[in-house]
């Protein structure tokens, strides 16, 4: 068990009367015209303000995962708003709850085989890193587990955000050896079945070259689809598709097994 502490403290944020600080900067005159939503958010988990090409990369991050159209998340947001208008925060947090190893929360199993494979502590060390590759995907492939990061089910035979999000990495000095890892794991893939390296393949190649814990990096889906969620329960009031969805499934379902079936 913890040892128990004297007192609970926090360094995230405080306020009192008159003040609000987070990470001890003034919110009303520090932050507020000063910095974007990616930017508070790197304050958050790195606790300090990014430089500019750390704010320009981790908002290309985010923005990255904010909208991918009618996904399973999207659908269980708009059916769970049919069930409970009232209750716009349950709608988005149901959606959220899909957010795994297949969607979006992939980056995070990308970035841990990463991190497994070449620990920060061994960068710089002049790896064989087509080597590195080939242990991991024999690996992977023994212990019968999908490569995080590699195929997309739409996006064949390339994903168009993939070669983006690496030239950023490129423009603002995070290009390094985990995204070449990460395109050796792909082409050793390649020679037995083509699966490009997806968005999120990309993004936790580029995780890993900012230093961000693995445990976390489902964090980062988990706060952009947030808001393309709430983007689609707007579209839900004034374009509804979930009642017709649900109908749809239903009169299908009877049609195609109900008594009348021979």
């Amino acid at each position: 068990m913890p040892k128990r502490k004297d007192k609970l403290t926090s360094d995230i944020g405080w306020s009192t009367a008159d003040r609000i600080v987070v990470h001890g900067l003034d919110l009303p005159n520090e932050i507020l015209g000063h910095m974007n939503l990616g930017d508070l958010a790197f304050l958050l988990i790195k606790d300090r303000k990014p430089s500019p090409e750390e704010s320009r990369m981790f908002n290309a991050l985010v923005i990255t995962l904010v909208e991918h159209g009618i996904t399973p998340s999207a659908m269980v947001a708009r059916l769970t708003y049919l069930g409970a208008p009232e209750s716009l925060q349950a709608a988005v947090a149901a959606g959220l709850c899909g957010l795994g190893t297949v969607f979006v929360g992939s980056m995070e199993g990308a970035t841990k085989m990463l991190y497994d494979a070449l620990p920060q502590d061994r960068l710089g060390q002049g790896i064989d890193l087509e080597a590195l590759a080939q242990e991991t995907v024999d690996q992977f492939r023994a212990d019968k587990k999908i490569i995080p990061g590699l195929g997309h089910p739409v996006h064949t035979p390339i994903d168009p955000r993939t070669p983006r999000l690496f030239e950023l990495a490129e423009e603002n000095g995070f290009s390094g050896e985990y995204i070449k890892l990460m395109n050796h794991i792909e082409g050793i893939v390649a020679r037995d079945r083509p699966l490009p390296i997806n968005a999120t393949g990309a993004l936790g190649a580029i995780c890993a070259e900012m230093g961000f814990p693995w445990q976390i990096t489902r964090g980062f889906g988990v706060m952009a689809r947030a808001i393309g969620l709430v983007g689609h329960l707007l579209e839900e009031r004034s374009n509804p598709m979930a009642f017709e969805l649900w109908q749809r499934t239903e009169e299908e379902i009877v049609r195609t097994s109900g008594p009348d079936v021979v």
